[in-house]
């Protein structure tokens, strides 16, 4: 048996410019990190020839199959087809935090998947190979309305300003901070989940189906991903790149109105009132988890104010893909 893990990430500038509606066009970029949260997928032998049938996985349910065409679970299906599994595999799926919260989740598991697949067939894949898989595996044979972020931050981890060129043209760097600067930034971010998930891909089609009303406003967001980057790397206030996310957020909303709601303004500003510089809500939108942006000394306060919310405690740059058991 072996076991895989992929992280799921945060992102703080350029959603929305990682689609390559936006990014063939105009190039798009990210500056995101992954953090300590996993979807993991255990994969080993099965003995078909004592079953009536080939296939076992298990998620939220469990499939007995014959074959990968019989499978109900998409991604389990072009996975296993994709990597030329047809049978004599069982393969669990677990993870740190639920589906649909603005994390990347479904990203992480795809590329966990892969990574598990890859390495039951004794092959090894590059991360940015996995990546570039993953995203194929999301955006053409699932066919899902997914961003090309996920994959990336999935397969290689740290915190990094992502470049998009074409779909298997992604340029990586890492941010080059200091593990004390790591750390600062890190005791500023506050995370509250708002209590509604959300599929991404139905949040997003309406703000694909407007890229070309928002082209400046998507422009001001991918700049913004080169401001953050100064910031932190310049040593600049972690107050400048708390406004910068104000900024940032303000811009997101406009983009479609679906993105955010009476609910979901309320807690920004019950966020902002306690003492946060800025935040946004993470992922595409609607729901999910919101991140603010504060100074350490009050976080209290930020916490007796979402006192009925759960709150993520989480730790940003953790390592992409891998296997941790064989």
């Amino acid at each position: 048996m072996l076991i895989s893990r992929a992280p799921v990430r945060i992102s703080f500038f350029g959603g929305g410019t990682d689609y390559p509606e936006y990014f063939l066009k105009e190039g798009g970029a990210v500056l995101a990190t992954a953090i300590d949260k996993f979807s993991y997928i255990t994969a080993s032998p099965f003995l078909s020839h004592l079953f009536d049938y080939s296939i076992r996985v298990s998620y939220r349910k469990v499939e007995l199959v014959k074959t990968p065409d019989e499978m109900e679970h998409r991604v389990f299906r072009e996975c296993l087809k994709l990597c030329g599994l047809e049978k004599d595999i069982e393969l669990h799926n677990v993870a740190d935090l639920p589906a649909f919260t603005g994390l990347g989740s479904s990203s992480a598991f795809t590329v966990s998947l892969l990574q598990a697949l890859h390495s039951f067939k004794g092959e090894f894949i590059r991360p940015l190979d996995l990546a570039y898989e993953a995203i194929y595996v999301e955006r053409h044979l699932v066919q899902d309305k997914v961003g090309c972020q996920d994959q990336l931050m999935a397969a290689l981890g740290g915190f990094n300003l992502v470049e998009f060129r074409t779909e298997t043209d992604i340029l990586v760097h890492r941010l080059p901070l200091s593990p004390q600067r790591l750390q600062e930034f890190e005791d500023h971010l506050f995370i509250v989940f708002t209590g509604i998930k959300r599929r991404a891909a139905q949040v997003v089609e309406k703000q694909l189906q407007r890229v070309g009303d928002n082209r400046d406003t998507l422009k001001t967001m991918r700049r913004m991903v080169d401001q953050g980057w100064e910031i932190l790397t310049g040593a600049q206030s972690f107050a400048a790149f708390g406004d910068l996310l104000h900024q940032a957020w303000l811009a997101k909303r406009s983009l479609d109105q679906g993105i955010s709601n009476p609910e979901i303004d309320r807690l920004y500003d019950l966020g902002r009132g306690a003492g946060a510089w800025g935040g946004k809500l993470l992922g595409a939108g609607a729901g999910g988890f919101m991140l603010f942006f504060a100074p350490p000394e009050v976080h209290p306060q930020l916490r007796q104010t979402f006192a009925q919310r759960q709150v993520l405690t989480v730790k940003i740059n953790a390592p992409g893909s891998q296997i941790i058991f064989s």
